[in-house]
């Protein structure tokens, strides 16, 4: 028990394998000749990388400047671009006589330029009849202007305006590989597991492969994917499914390539609704990556390809549309005896606000923060761990479901079932029980970790139902006078940033051409 924990194992690669591999790597100083921690990856070389979800949040910038990497290289090499909300197109209703409805979840959240919330105010009609996410930023107006969140003489990871990225994930975990075994100390194994071998205590030994033999390690990071190879199929921790809250099992998608390099590019993840679920639109610098997201209980793959080829429109006739099935919920524990899972070996959730990598990253900060010393501590970080990544996802599943219980689509039965009360979290019924009478307050979040904070929620409430929220409570008059004034800057700003700001496509050409200045 009182083993030292020094060498880690990471089985599997992908983003989640090399993203735990690198991270883990930098924080405990593996490269330095004087650290004793060696971590290495074994990966399949047989096996591809999935590479569905290509959105991120704006986390990812820490991390990749905890990584070392910078900004020009890695958005150069992952043929990536900004990512400053998520526009959600035909949720509120099926759209009527061809006109369609939106609304925005921007990433510039209220607290980055409001010294209080503007929630209040503005559900006290003190922005008049602007909606929400145009109110209290200048966001929206950007991505609908197709405009990038900063210029080429911004620094790395700085920003006009909060940002993430869209990624091609296969290149993202080349450019991991590179950085993690180039520059950071990580040992890269190509082979197939073959076995999983225990100790008397049941804790993981080591994983036999066919090309590499033996591999030993003392905690052991399952990235293998929905199997689950090591804490699924070895330590057979049970996987809790969520099909019977969020239903959407399939995805039917499709790579869509740029007719030229000066194609202009949504820099916002756009997801339209469908009649048994919804399209994803991610534009890449040399593509697009299109999906429809679907529930195979009420919808068939061919209805569902059809709507993804009526979406990508015609001309597109020789793509290749793939078909994948989605296990969507997580496994009673994340982290049994030596061996954590991080990614899909995990959980899954449907990608509608694009919480995967996040989660990956966060599984990484809390592995790294709470490492473990030695084997007799590992089972009360091990039970930290789990209980804040139950939670985590839990609370995940409550604000995907938010997006479905609220909108006011009745087209098919897909969305009729989706308000059936039983399939809606108790937590959930409970938010939107009280919402009824009040709006969201910060103590209704009260979580250390929350990953959908109270702005983000208002930005779903506000961007459904407008027209259905209740009163706001008393209003300070010092505060609603400054708040009439900063609804009215905002507005005002805008011609100011829409001078300012390149287009989207201008900015990353740039970058591809002579990269972000030197900070």
């Amino acid at each position: 028990m009182n083993q030292s924990i020094q060498r880690i194992l990471v089985v599997g690669g992908g983003t989640a394998g090399w993203l735990s591999a690198a991270y883990l790597a930098k924080s405990l100083r593996v490269a330095d000749p004087n650290s004793p921690y060696r971590i290495s990856l074994v990966e399949s070389p047989d096996i591809p990388t999935i590479g569905v979800g290509e959105g991120t949040w704006p986390t990812l910038r820490n991390t990749l400047r905890h990584l070392g990497i910078s900004e020009t290289r890695f958005l150069r090499q992952c043929c990536a671009s900004f990512k400053q909300a998520s526009k959600f197109i035909d949720w509120q209703q099926s759209p009527k006589n061809g006109q369609h409805n939106h609304y925005y979840h921007l990433f510039d959240l209220p607290g980055m330029h409001w010294p209080f919330s503007p929630a209040g105010y503005w559900a006290a009609g003190l922005a008049g009849d602007t909606p929400y996410a145009d109110a209290i930023s200048v966001q929206a107006k950007v991505c609908e202007a197709g405009l990038a969140p900063k210029q080429i003489t911004t620094p790395d990871y700085q920003g006009l305006l909060n940002y993430a990225y869209h990624l091609d994930a296969g290149k993202f975990a080349e450019l991991l590989t590179e950085v993690a075994t180039g520059e950071l100390g990580v040992t890269h194994i190509q082979a197939n597991v073959t076995e999983v071998q225990k100790h008397n205590n049941g804790d993981i030994a080591a994983v036999g492969t066919d090309r590499a033999g033996l591999l030993e390690a003392d905690l052991f990071i399952d990235c293998t994917g929905f199997q689950s190879l090591l804490l699924g199929q070895s330590l057979e921790v049970p996987f809790k499914s969520l099909s019977d809250v969020l239903f959407t099992d399939r995805a039917v998608v499709a790579q869509v390539p740029h007719t030229n390099e000066d194609t202009e590019l949504a820099s916002c993840t756009l997801s339209t609704a469908q009649q048994a679920g919804w399209i994803w639109d991610i534009g890449l610098t040399n593509r697009r990556g299109v999906g429809h997201v679907y529930s195979s209980n009420h919808t068939d793959k061919t209805t569902a390809e059809e709507s993804l080829r009526r979406y990508i429109g015609s001309g597109h006739d020789a793509l290749n549309y793939r078909h994948l099935s989605m296990q969507v919920g997580h496994r009673e524990k994340f982290w049994h005896r030596n061996c954590v899972a991080i990614g899909l070996s995990a959980a899954f959730m449907e990608p509608l606000e694009a919480s995967a990598i996040f989660l990956i990253e966060a599984a990484c900060y809390m592995v790294a923060d709470q490492f473990p010393k030695n084997r007799q501590v590992m089972d009360t970080i091990a039970g930290q761990f789990n209980d804040s990544f139950r939670t985590r996802w839990q609370k995940v599943v409550d604000f995907i479901k938010l997006h479905y219980v609220l909108s006011g689509r009745t087209d098919n039965a897909f969305w009729l079932d989706n308000k059936d009360p039983s399939s809606i979290p108790d937590s959930l019924k409970q938010k939107l029980e009280l919402w009824r009478h009040q709006l969201p307050s910060r103590y209704d979040f009260s979580f250390a970790f929350e990953p959908f904070t109270q702005e983000s929620y208002e930005f779903i409430l506000f961007g459904m139902t407008p027209g259905k929220l209740p009163e706001a409570g008393p209003l300070d008059p010092d505060l609603a006078s400054r708040a009439r004034e900063q609804f009215e800057r905002i507005q005002t700003a805008w011609t100011q940033v829409n001078s300012d700001l390149p287009s989207h496509r201008a900015l990353l050409n740039r970058v591809q051409q002579q990269g972000f200045y030197p900070s």
